[in-house]
């Protein structure tokens, strides 16, 4: 009985550290949970939004490449487009180009202020100027916005944080796990013990 006492102290031991540790995870880590929670729910329904996180790809005049301007043309449209609207001193630093075929569609999106401009493939005129709420959120969630605002290079930020939530994460839902099941396993345990002939249960 000696031995059964010493495994439910263990147990009882090895429970009262994992409860420290959810606690302390919890705690300590409150905030990076309600961002990526937060964040993940709004791009979960960034399609759905009515335009309003992602913005809605509008249609081009044709759907063959072979009428398109070249990339370059259409390039310059947007830098042009887009300085005509914020000014000649505003970055035009390319971060991307999605080039749409079947909406007869180029959009370019740039680095400066998540900013990007859907342009006709055919014609090169303008067909919308976004601004890129579903980037800005997506940046939030992973931590890649503190890479772009301290402009490091290699994404260490991004990789330090995600990786520190993410053992998080794991260490909260194990020891959750934990919690929910290590007192079933002693409620059993003296359940069991209780049925034992009587000399042989601890008075």
């Amino acid at each position: 009985m000696h031995l059964k006492k010493s495994s439910r102290s263990r147990q009882a031991g090895f429970l009262r550290l994992t409860r420290k540790i959810h606690r302390t995870t919890g705690i300590l880590l409150f905030i990076c949970f309600f961002f990526i929670s937060a964040t993940g729910l709004l791009l979960g329904w960034k399609k759905h939004s009515g335009g309003l996180i992602l913005p809605r790809s509008y249609q081009g005049s044709s759907t063959n490449l072979a009428d398109w301007l070249p990339v370059d043309s259409l390039h310059q449209n947007a830098c042009r487009f887009l300085r005509e609207k914020f000014g000649a001193d505003f970055s035009t630093e390319l971060e991307r180009i999605d080039i749409r075929p079947d909406k007869g569609m180029v959009k370019f999106v740039f680095a400066a202020n998540y900013t990007g401009l859907q342009l006709d493939g055919a014609t090169g005129q303008l067909l919308h100027l976004e601004h890129r709420r579903s980037d800005l959120i997506e940046n939030i969630h992973d931590g890649s916005i503190l890479d772009r605002y301290f402009n490091t290079g290699n994404g260490q930020i991004k990789l330090i944080y995600t990786s520190v939530t993410g053992i998080a994460l794991l260490l909260f839902t194990g020891t959750g796990f934990w919690l929910w099941y290590c007192p079933k396993k002693l409620r059993r345990t003296r359940k069991q013990e209780r049925k034992l002939p009587g000399h042989l249960v601890d008075h």
